[in-house]
């Protein structure tokens, strides 16, 4: 008891920022919430209170209204303890209900099938947002201090926890510009998912801390000097990166800890953004600036609102620093996000705060997420919703938000659905490109149209938005009579019989299939448009494999791997079989292959040059690094003709770091 009452003590004394009124409730409702809890343990054997009570404190500091407050101390009552939403709605008022209730309708979802469970959790947290901001910032709070303590679960589980986080969470974080949350939920993810690493890089940058410390300052005293020469008041604070970002950054670009200069950052703060281009021009006159490293992100924010102006310098020694410049409000909204417009004071009512504003929500509103199968939404999300997005221009000016990677065809059907279904070709500040090329931040695009031009299925690969994907299937389905594309799947009658490919098969024949985008998959069949699709649960069909239609009577088309030896047995087998394709489709050559390469170096420029000169494209790139010292990396490529692909494998073995290379798989569009 004593021990509760000096946790409430010090939780009171948090709350300097709240009226007196304020005060007393969130203090009622912390005592009601500890009454409620009073028999309940964490898995750490804590009393369950410590929980709620500092998922509250992270938000005081987060600085927001005392409602929330009272809701975070309260986020667990409604399905852990008695209580009654009657209960807590005449205790507490609606506001506080409806945020508890929000917050317990994301966390209380269970499922028979964990990837149904979390996409509906997913699109219920989501969708929780546009009604009120605060039901996902009390659950970011609360998934911050259970990741703070996963260390009393099982490693599989915590494993597991920490890897939604990083999937999910953090990148939310990201979305909403609370960038310091979003740090130490990617932080905690790499320490428990790979604690070996996570030591590794922990070690090294506490080592590096007490020599970098002296150099730090030469740099600071030299940049107050130049400001105070041009009577400008800034302040200056050193920054780590953290443990995360190292991690990531070690991984994409391949090297080694040791090679990583630019750990520690700094960060000038000013006034107005007039002299935040001022102190620029100063840091360039002292150091040379590095061709490439330099973003404005005041004259063109993120979509979470995010302004500063980011540098890289050669400094002394030529050690490379990343110096960041803005000003103090926007180092506010850099720090806190869409929390930092939720501050309520006395005449600044809900009304004034125009969450509408943040890209997210706005998305949220107006995306048809709802129409999409549960199966398809986690991807929908991860793809298009919490990935980094890019701004692009029409020829008039407007600005327009696409996620990172996305093509011409989603410009298109973003302008509107008849612009997306006539494009012939694009134009990016001002020069032709072909409508599948990845368009860049700031580019002015220009959509050239033609009656005669339409959809096609390949169309689906380039294609990263679900509007536009949508849009197009649908123009599929309505006027190509020969597909049918349901469940990700393309099914079409097949052009000629013969013996199913396994009956008679050469034992030293290469198995070749087509490598796909996991994200972006789908089937097609011929004109029976009711026709019902299944997966045969004898070989469970994924994505990638190659696969066979069979028509089931009654049943509609039954989903095969084609090498499904069960196939064999099916009465009347080679008449009743279709041909179908994932949706991905393409007409080229693909291939995927595994490389064990050096650490320490730029594979994918090695990759990259390799297979551009046989007019190869370079699909997808993955890394796993399991130690500094190797990398190992799966690469898919994309080339003109199949009997090129050994050609190309020959270049890649020519790169010098490359240790070992394996073929995965090899296949092309029949």
């Amino acid at each position: 008891m004593e021990e509760v009452t000096t946790f409430l003590e010090e939780f009171a004394g948090l709350l300097v920022m709240y009226t007196d009124e304020e005060k007393g409730d969130i203090m009622s409702a912390a005592r009601w919430a500890e009454g409620l809890h009073h028999n309940q343990k964490r898995a750490s054997g804590e009393p369950y209170f410590i929980h709620p009570l500092n998922v509250a404190k992270i938000l005081i500091n987060m600085k927001l209204d005392y409602k929330s407050i009272i809701a975070a101390l309260l986020h667990d009552v409604l399905e852990d303890t008695e209580v009654t939403r009657g209960e807590l709605r005449k205790e507490f008022g609606k506001d506080v209900l409806l945020l508890v209730d929000g917050v317990t309708k994301i966390s209380g979802l269970r499922a028979k099938n964990k990837t149904v469970q979390a996409a509906e959790t997913i699109r219920k947290m989501l969708f929780a947002m546009v009604k009120d901001i605060r039901v996902i910032l009390i659950k970011l709070a609360d998934k911050l201090h259970n990741m703070r303590t996963l260390e009393y679960l099982d490693v599989s589980k915590r494993k597991s926890i920490a890897q939604e986080c990083l999937d999910i969470y953090a990148p939310l974080a990201a979305r909403l510009g609370i960038s310091w949350l979003k740090d130490e939920l990617e932080d905690l993810c790499l320490k428990h998912l790979n604690p070996q690493v996570y030591q590794q890089i922990k070690k090294f940058v506490s080592g590096k801390k007490s020599e970098r410390a002296g150099y730090l300052e030469r740099v600071k005293n030299d940049i107050y000097n130049a400001a105070k020469e041009e009577g400008i008041t800034i302040s200056i604070t050193t920054r780590a990166k953290h443990f995360y970002s190292i991690y990531y950054k070690s991984k994409k670009k391949g090297k080694k800890l040791e090679e990583i200069y630019d750990l520690l950052g700094i960060r000038i703060l000013c006034e107005t953004p007039a002299e935040c281009y001022t102190i620029l021009g100063l840091v360039h006159k002292l150091w040379m600036p590095i061709s490439g490293r330099f973003k404005d992100y005041i004259a063109m924010p993120k979509s979470n609102r995010y302004q500063s102006l980011h540098t890289t310098v050669m400094c002394y020694d030529g050690k490379l620093i990343e110096i960041q410049i803005r000003t103090h409000g926007m180092n506010r909204t850099a720090e806190y996000g869409i929390a930092a417009h939720w501050l309520y004071k006395k005449g600044f009512s809900r009304e004034h705060l125009r969450i509408e504003d943040i890209p997210i929500i706005n998305k949220l509103k107006t995306w048809d997420g709802e129409n999409l199968a549960t199966s398809e939404f986690l991807k929908e999300i991860k793809q298009e919703l919490l990935k980094d997005s890019i701004y692009v221009f029409t020829p008039k000016g407007d600005a327009i938000e696409l996620p990172r990677g996305a093509s011409a065809i989603d410009f298109a059907y973003h302008i509107h659905t008849e612009v997306g279904h006539h494009c012939s070709s694009a134009k990016a500040d001002g020069v032709i490109i072909t409508l599948r090329k990845e368009l860049k931040n700031a580019q002015i695009i220009e959509i050239l149209t033609s009656q005669n031009a339409r959809p096609h299925l390949n169309w689906l690969i380039y294609a990263k938005t679900s509007r536009a994907r949508s849009k197009i299937r649908h123009w599929l389905n309505q006027y190509d009579p020969g597909l049918i594309i349901e469940q990700n799947i393309i099914a079409r009658k097949r052009l000629q019989t013969g013996k199913h490919p396994d009956i008679k098969r050469n034992k030293h024949q290469i198995i070749t299939r087509q490598f796909f985008d996991k994200n972006r998959m789908g089937i097609v069949i011929d004109n029976e448009r009711n026709l019902l699709i299944r997966f045969a649960k004898c070989c469970n069909a994924t994505p990638g494999d190659n696969i066979i239609g069979y028509v089931s009577r009654g049943r509609g088309i039954t989903i095969h791997k084609k090498h499904c030896p069960n196939l064999r047995f099916i009465k009347d087998i080679e008449s009743r079989l279709i041909d179908v394709e994932w949706e991905t489709f393409s007409s080229k050559a693909t291939g995927g292959f595994k490389v064990i390469a050096r650490a320490g170096t730029d594979i994918f420029s090695g990759i990259e040059g390799a297979i551009k000169k046989y007019n190869g494209h370079l699909l997808e790139g993955r890394l796993e690094e399991k130690d500094f010292d190797t990398i190992t990396a799966y690469f898919t490529i994309e080339i003109d003709k199949k009997e090129d692909f050994k050609k190309v494998l020959r270049s890649i073995r020519a790169v010098p770091t490359i240790i070992n290379v394996q073929i995965k798989q090899v296949s092309e569009q029949e």
